[in-house]
């Protein structure tokens, strides 16, 4: 019998979290080990702890997280320690934050991305065509529900980065909106005198994301030490 892959999941109790550990349950080759949270204890796992630093951390084969920059970085010491692979979707990070999860991804596998959807992911690439049409303006825009705290959205600054990359200048910084329910919407213009030109991703839920970080953990397991994207899930590359 194929041994289930044990996961540590941190920031349980949060909105991404309990769907992340819905979508666990019904994977057959994943154990839900460890739940790293405020809560006192979630009954769907082995164990239940307020921190990483824990002794059943050492029984996890790959960690998922979703929490916060000081979460991510106790994790990353525990991970780093314990020689086990780490996905985070967690956004806000500063660039000492970055610097951590690449001085990581020196020793372990660790995937980081600002959105955990595939279909985000495509987005990215498709960018590369704007480099033909590099002259036109160009503005990206997001928006999310109003409880989300950075603004703009780590995807919105992917993408960001991404497209001055390609049309090689400075853009106007994305424009953020904030209200209702809305799970996630990203779109990019590419605007001249007489045309325009729309990309536009939209979440229907928050399943999407929690899907692409399970499907990433359990790619990454199979990997070596090194930084990773949902672009290298895409394309089956590392």
């Amino acid at each position: 019998m194929k041994k289930k892959l044990k996961v540590g999941l941190v920031g349980a109790s949060g909105r991404m979290g309990q769907e992340i550990a819905e979508i666990l349950k019904t994977k057959n080759n994943f154990e839900l080990h460890l739940a790293v949270c405020r809560q006192a204890s979630l009954a769907e796992f082995a164990y239940t702890r307020q921190t990483p630093s824990c002794p059943e951390a050492k029984e996890v084969d790959v960690w998922i997280d979703f929490s916060s920059p000081e979460g991510l970085g106790k994790l990353l010491s525990v991970a780093t320690k314990n020689q086990t692979p780490v996905v985070s979707g967690t956004t806000g990070l500063s660039s000492a934050d970055q610097a951590a999860l690449k001085k990581a991804s020196a020793k372990i596998p660790v995937l980081w991305a600002s959105n955990m959807s595939l279909g985000v992911a495509v987005v990215m690439e498709a960018l590369e065509v704007f480099s033909r049409i590099r002259q036109f303006d160009f503005q990206i825009e997001e928006f999310h529900h109003n409880r989300k705290k950075d603004k703009p959205s780590g995807t919105a600054k992917s993408l960001q980065e991404k497209l001055e990359k390609v049309v090689g200048r400075e853009l106007p910084e994305p424009l953020s909106i904030r209200g209702g329910g809305i799970f996630g919407v990203h779109k990019v213009h590419a605007m001249a005198e007489e045309e325009h030109i729309v990309f536009e991703h939209m979440a229907l839920n928050r399943a999407v994301f929690a899907r692409g970080a399970v499907e990433a953990a359990q790619w990454l397991c199979s990997k070596k030490k090194g930084f990773y994207s949902m672009r290298d899930v895409l394309y089956n590359e590392g």
